[in-house]
């Protein structure tokens, strides 16, 4: 009887403790920005492409359209316990390039800098109005000429 209530209590006293623990603060960090010295290193109006890569490392991302710039990003996400993460900290270094690759500007954005970007969400109606996938499938049994293309088209291109 004794040693029942003691894995109780002690049953109880575990479930205690992981549930404080996991209400525990957490940082998580993604990510990498060069420091400031590194980014001293790189001469404006000298330094191409590659020497940048060669003295930050490779970018996070490099520019969306053309590859006009290079981007290093971090961040820093608090997690606690069940609640949803919240981003505590953003650095944002961009090196801008010209047409022939050779480094014009080095920019630094923060948390502060950004804006948020609402999303929306959109469907595409794709035009398919029956019941279902067997439906669709069943539906072009029959369909098919003896040249193995669909009953009425050409079978060219």
């Amino acid at each position: 009887m004794k040693t029942r209530k003691s894995v109780i209590k002690y049953a109880v006293m575990g479930a205690c403790v992981l549930s404080l623990a996991s209400c525990v603060q957490r940082y998580r960090n993604h990510g990498y920005v060069p420091s400031a010295d590194e980014l001293a290193s790189i001469t404006l109006g000298v330094d191409t492409r590659d020497t940048v890569e060669e003295t930050l490392g490779p970018p996070s991302a490099s520019g969306v359209l053309d590859g006009s710039g290079y981007l290093y990003v971090r961040s820093r996400v608090l997690h606690y316990g069940p609640r949803r993460p919240k981003v505590v900290d953003r650095q944002v270094v961009l090196v801008g390039f010209d047409g022939n690759g050779i480094a014009r500007n080095v920019e630094h954005y923060a948390l502060e800098d950004g804006k948020a970007v609402p999303l929306s969400r959109r469907i595409t109606d794709n035009g398919i109005e029956s019941g279902g996938l067997l439906r669709q499938l069943t539906s072009n049994i029959g369909n098919f000429g003896p040249s193995g293309a669909p009953a009425g088209s050409t079978g060219g291109f």
